[in-house]
Order: structure tokens, then C-alpha cells, then sequence
């Protein structure tokens, strides 16, 4: 059931998405070679913490056999394209690495994510991160009252398979709110015209995640670290917007 937000609603996910960004400039300012992912999430703890709130993700349960989330981010590397899991590798020269952050306060929720390049990265890479954190914005476009849902799939696919990448299917955008993950699910790929209505005070994540080879993904042992099937680099972006006047306004903004 796709909630619609009431001004005071959309107002503490406002803050709520505040933090969310504050701490993705902060982590995107520390991302460099030699430093793990597991200091990176204890800045992002720190900070998430210092304002009263919640890191989201740290003890989330998907259920089945998976651990409870063990992190504050997720931090996805090369072919990890989400939910990589924060501890001792160390960053090096040449990778990408997705940021990927989650906070709630006052009982709302905010989430995005982006891409950061670990020093001088390959024309590939800076092509691939161009091209997704691109089709996000082009998918935030087509999130117009009136509109489809699949307006913002279309939009994001068409885009990124003109520029030879593949978008993940099995993994998708959502709506967000007083939680993590709400409807409707907001997928990279799919038929111009058809889902839910787009109205206004929707709150959603709008966040592709292009592979550079096959859109194909498998999750590793840890039941969490999602990695592409043929090894290849992915990137991932995400916002989290509200449809307010008729247009789409990214909260997820210092």
C-alpha cells in the first residue's frame, strides 16, 4: 500500500534525508587509498549519531539465514554493486566504491547513496560513474504527478543501455518513509506507462545500479554482498525525492 505524506511527515523525513546527505559528503571527503571500510562507517556512525538519529541499516533484518546488517553503511566496491558489508579491506588506487546510507530520526526515514572514485580511475569507470549517477537524474525527471512509476524505469533504462551498461533487475528503488522500505517498488528497467500513479506527497528512493558488463547479479556467503555475475564494475546513485506541486523535489540535499 503506497502511503501518501502529510506535510509534518514529509517534514521529518526532510531531516531525516538532511543527515543522510551530511554524512555522504562527509564519507565521500575520506574516501582515499589506505583507508578501510570499517573506519569509514565508524565516521558515519559518529556523525549520524552526533545529530540525535539513527544509522538505518546497522541491524536490519532481511530474514532467512542472513546475519542481522552489522553496519552503519554499505560500502560496495568494484563488482559488489550493494550491500557491501563495512570491516578490514583496505582501499585501493583505482576502485570505486558505492557509499550506500540509511538514517532515521523522529521515527522517519531517509537513504541514498553515490560513488566515489579511489584516486585516478579508469576512462571506464569515470564513464560508467557518469552514466549512472546521469540516469538518476533522469529517472528524478519523469517523477511528475500523473506520471507512471515505470516512466522513471523507462527513463533510467533506456539511458543506460544507450551507453552500452546493463541496469540490475533484480534489485530495485522504494518507497521511504516511516520505514526503510515502503511501496512501490521503483525498478531501473520497465514499460513507460504502466505501475502506480505517481501523486503528489509520495516520498520514494529512485537509485540505479548499472553494471558495466551483463545486468546478471549473485549474493555472496555473507547473504548480504550483492556482486555482479561476471565480475565486472558497477555503480550505484540514489536520492530519495517527494512529488510535491506536481514535481519531484531530492530531499536527500545538504
Amino acid at each position: 500500500m503506497i502511503h501518501i505524506k502529510t506535510k509534518k511527515e514529509i517534514d521529518l523525513i526532510r531531516e531525516s534525508c538532511k543527515i543522510v546527505a551530511e554524512t555522504l559528503v562527509l564519507l565521500k571527503n575520506n574516501v582515499r587509498s589506505g583507508i578501510t571500510t570499517r573506519e569509514l562507517d565508524q565516521i558515519a556512525e559518529d556523525y549520524i549519531l552526533s545529530n540525535n538519529a539513527i544509522p538505518a541499516f546497522k541491524g536490519y533484518s532481511q530474514g532467512g539465514n542472513a546475519i542481522d546488517y552489522p553496519g552503519s553503511i554499505c560500502t560496495s566496491i568494484d563488482e559488489q554493486v550493494v550491500h557491501g558489508i563495512p570491516g578490514g579491506r583496505v582501499l585501493k588506487e583505482g576502485e570505486i566504491i558505492s557509499l550506500d546510507v540509511g538514517v532515521k530520526k523522529n521515527g522517519y526515514y531517509g537513504d541514498a547513496a553515490l560513488s566515489v572514485a579511489v584516486g585516478k580511475i579508469s576512462d571506464e569507470k569515470k564513464k560508467l560513474m557518469e552514466v549512472t549517477e546521469r540516469s538518476l537524474y533522469i529517472g528524478i525527471d519523469q517523477a511528475i504527478e500523473n506520471n507512471r512509476v515505470h516512466d522513471i524505469s523507462a527513463a533510467v533504462q533506456e539511458y543506460v543501455e544507450s551507453n552500452g551498461f546493463s541496469v540490475v533487475r533484480d534489485l530495485c528503488g522504494h518507497g521511504v518513509g516511516k520505514y526503510l522500505h515502503e511501496d512501490p517498488s521503483v525498478p531501473n528497467y520497465g514499460q513507460a506507462g504502466t505501475g502506480p500513479k505517481l501523486k503528489n506527497g509520495m516520498t520514494i528512493a529512485i537509485e540505479p545500479m548499472v553494471n558495466m558488463g551483463r545486468y546478471e547479479v549473485r549474493t555472496l556467503f555473507d547473504g548480504w554482498t550483492v556482486v555482479a555475475a561476471d565480475g565486472l564494475p558497477s555503480a550505484h546513485f540514489e536520492h530519495s525525492i517527494v512529488i510535491s506541486n506536481g514535481h519531484p523535489e531530492i530531499l536527500t540535499v545538504c
